[in-house]
């Protein structure tokens, strides 16, 4: 026996000899690095890091350099003889490299160094960083997307001047725009949940080649985290939970995850739960923006109470519960079927902005909120990325189906009667993308889509006091369709490492299909149906061209195209106090035509200044104008004379900016980075030329970073530029309730600005601590067409937990 325990520790010895095991991790995050491909000087020895950043090295020489390489972080040189088992690496995020992957901009991983457009990315880290309480604020982070906000429960997108419907979203690869995106603000992007999300790429400027209508001014594609494999037989878990507090508006929120992953199989569960109380604003800034009264309902009676702290935004609370399963299967390399099912509902989110309007003297609403607002997606994606095929190299294959659920409850004060408008779309899409290299040059892309929307729409009336129901005008024609086939492709020519010209076309065919014979027995219409049918082709074609090591210029070209959908063609609302809007059948498809040019000067990461700027001009513009109906101005819609307007083919719009980056590495340890964006046009109105709408007010910031370690810091600053009454959209001028009054008493957008610290400090290699203290200076601001008061000073905590 003796023998045997003499020889079992003499084999283990020779083992540990043998053997030399190191663990590479992110400098910041602290997780493993899976995929770092580690080899000496003439790449005859290698090996790659599993999923827990693990690798053996024992095949390397004591004295030879070693290299270790990872696409998202800094190449690290280091000899073996520095390293002993078990030696743990940490690797630089380079987050501020040219050889950035992007997926969004072809749907397959591309170098972003070779995408004419600009592209803005966030990823796992920068989003845990930021902490964001909603997907929209996730996007106000990047600096370069304006966010407005009716309620708390909302985050209306603005890029490059254009926003809502004439932005398109993607979860996944799935476009999350349906038949009733509406071009008022939309709040949809907070149905995703900031926890679920891996990374972001926001594509500014047109993107209708590879997504079809919408994607005028830009692309927001959120790409949610996927189950891990272990690739052994062992089992994989790895869990995470989160909790989240902050002051200004008391939220509590909590996550859990847990992966479980099998040599081929994973399965990923996310669960997140949030909880705001209502907003408190800022001390200092315009009087107008304060809450001095509101009204409660008491018995079916309704009161108006004086608030005892006027900064405190009552109604604004809500809750959102978001979940998500993912199933990952992968028989073979380079093969993977993937699931995806997502889930988010809130609880009713009232509608502060008009939770604010007065009528004369008095408060007009008891109650306005949008109703819980539900989302479910599930979304099937077969991927091959190795092929032998003449036909293509990679292939992905997508079929995807949402339900959206959205209601919204409105009573005026004093009145019996409630109305109550709910609509559900059901969603189906089918996406087939291929790659195919044609020679060691040229890239092909090239796929098909296919989209079917159906909608139903109910209106009713409620009695209050009898609890009775009365059918009404519904917000949509009930039952109607809105489908679009599209095939597309582009082409990638590069013919050395300096340049690459990429070009791109698509053909798209939509139907819009609507009957308004149930709403007729209300108003009276000319038509009871209608069937819109429209045929739009665009393209994009730009370069990009590296003269030397430091210089890269981006020149891009493209067309965009809006189809006609449910929410122009039938919708009926009331968009502002007096006015509604009716349906109008004979709507054409809007175009946009523009051109960006972009230089990058990158002194070998040290210093690197990014400037773009770009010109859109918008063709056949589908805006809200005055309409008659049957003649006549004027109708009576929920019980108030209002005056009559329809979407119209009837503007043309010009819009510009330019865009300004900077990151200057101080030291290792410390940065400086500044973004600012200006932007302007106007649209025709009539016989002369008026501001747009969704044109934001200058914007920018300003970030000093410093990390080290387990220790990361951030002090920086936001700022909004003034729009004076003269620069405001005569929309928004008539919104003059949601805006401060200048020394003339008319309603413009002050400038404002916002001094903030962030930091996170890792604990151990299990625990995070961020803690952010925003609005230090308790300013009182209202970002340009928002209906609500940002925070006042408030203070954010969150704890992480990884197993």
């Amino acid at each position: 026996m003796k023998v045997l325990y003499t020889f079992f520790f003499l084999l283990l010895a020779i083992t540990n000899i043998k053997a030399q095991n190191i663990k590479v991790l992110n400098n910041i995050s602290k997780e493993p690095i899976f995929a770092v491909a580690i080899y000496n000087v003439d790449k005859s020895k290698s090996t790659v890091t599993n999923f827990r950043g693990e690798a053996d090295i024992s095949q390397f020489n004591d004295t030879e350099f070693i290299f270790l390489k990872h696409v998202s972080h800094v190449l690290k040189k280091i000899t073996k003889s520095d390293l002993v088992n078990g030696t743990t690496i940490f690797l630089e995020s380079n987050t501020r490299g040219l050889d950035e992957i992007v997926i969004s901009a072809s749907k397959f991983h591309q170098n972003r160094k070779d995408i004419p457009q600009t592209i803005v990315s966030l990823n796992k880290e920068s989003i845990q960083f930021a902490n964001p309480q909603t997907s929209a604020d996730l996007l106000e982070s990047t600096g370069q997307v304006f966010v407005q906000k009716s309620q708390m429960g909302g985050g209306s997108p603005m890029i490059r001047g254009f926003s809502t419907n004439r932005l398109l979203i993607t979860v996944d690869g799935v476009r999350m725009n349906n038949a009733i995106f509406r071009g008022g603000n939309l709040h949809n992007v907070i149905s995703i949940d900031p926890f679920s999300i891996q990374n972001t790429e926001v594509t500014l400027g047109a993107g209708s080649v590879i997504y079809g209508s919408d994607a005028i001014g830009g692309v927001m594609s959120f790409y949610t985290k996927q189950p891990q494999l272990s690739y052994n037989d062992s089992l994989l878990v790895k869990s995470n939970l989160a909790l989240r507090y902050a002051t200004a508006n008391n939220e509590n929120t909590g996550h859990l995850d847990l992966n479980l992953g099998y040599k081929k199989w994973g399965l990923l569960t996310n669960i997140s739960y949030t909880k705001f109380g209502d907003l408190k604003m800022g001390a200092h800034g315009p009087k107008e923006y304060l809450r001095p009264e509101f009204v409660t309902t008491s018995n079916n009676i309704d009161q108006v109470i004086q608030n005892s702290d006027s900064q405190l935004q009552k109604y604004t609370g809500y809750d959102q519960l978001n979940l998500m399963q993912k199933v990952k299967f992968e028989p073979y390399e380079n093969l993977s079927f993937d699931l995806g099912l997502h889930y988010t509902t809130t609880s009713d989110i009232p509608r502060y902005d008009r939770l604010i309007r007065y009528s004369g003297n008095n408060l007009k609403s008891a109650e306005w909120n949008y109703g819980p607002q539900q989302w479910f997606m599930a979304n099937f994606q077969v991927t091959k990325l190795s092929s032998s095929s003449n036909l293509y190299d990679k292939i992905k294959t997508t079929i995807a189906y949402q339900n959206f659920q959205e209601s919204r409850t409105d009573r005026n004060f004093n009145s019996n009667l409630r109305n109550i408008r709910e609509e559900t779309v059901d969603a189906y899409s089918f996406n087939l993308d291929l790659e195919k290299r044609l020679n060691i040059k040229t890239q092909f892309f090239y796929g098909l889509e296919y989209v079917y929307n159906k909608v139903f729409s109910k209106g009713k009336e409620q009695n209050i006091i009898a609890n009775t129901f009365t059918p009404s005008v519904s917000r949509y024609p009930n039952k109607a369709s809105w489908q679009s086939a599209a095939i597309y492709t582009s082409i990638k020519y590069k013919p050395n490492p300096k340049f690459v010209f990429q070009s791109g076309l698509r053909f798209n065919h939509i139907i819009s299909k609507a009957n308004f014979e149930e709403n007729n027995a209300y108003l009276n219409l000319p038509f009871n149906s209608s069937n819109n049918k429209a045929g739009a082709l665009t393209g994009t074609a730009g370069i990009t061209w590296f003269p030397n090591e430091i210089m890269q210029w981006k020149l891009n070209a493209s067309s965009a195209f809006r189809a006609p959908n449910i929410d122009d063609i039938g919708k009926v609302f009331d968009s502002e106090p007096g006015s509604v809007v009716v349906p109008n059948e004979n709507l054409k498809p809007e175009y946009a035509y523009g051109a960006e040019l972009g230089l990058k000067l990158d002194f070998d990461k040290k210093l690197i200044i990014d400037l773009s700027s770009y010109y859109t001009y918008l063709d056949n513009a589908l805006v809200r104008r005055d309409y008659s109906l049957n003649g006549q101005s004027q109708i009576i819609y929920d019980g108030e004379l209002s005056n009559v307007q329809a979407i119209q083919n009837a503007s043309k719009a010009w819009i510009y900016g330019f865009e300004a980056g900077l990151q200057f590495a101080i030291t290792n340890e410390l940065l400086l980075s500044s973004q600012y964006s200006i932007i302007a046009g106007t649209e025709e109105e009539g016989a002369i030329e008026v501001p747009i709408r969704h044109v934001s007010p200058n914007f920018g910031n300003l970030h000093i970073t410093w990390t080290n370690n387990n220790f990361k810091i951030d002090a920086f600053a936001i700022y909004n530029s003034e729009l004076s009454f003269n620069q405001l959209a005569p929309s928004e001028i008539e919104k003059d309730f949601l805006y401060a009054l200048d020394a003339n008493g008319n309603p413009y957008s002050p400038s404002w600005y916002t001094i903030n610290l962030r930091t996170l400090y890792k604990l151990s290699n299990s625990t995070t601590l961020t803690a952010g203290l925003e609005n230090i200076s308790n300013q009182r601001y209202r970002p340009y067409s928002s209906g609500i008061t940002a925070p006042g000073r408030n203070f954010i905590i969150s704890l992480k937990y990884s197993l």
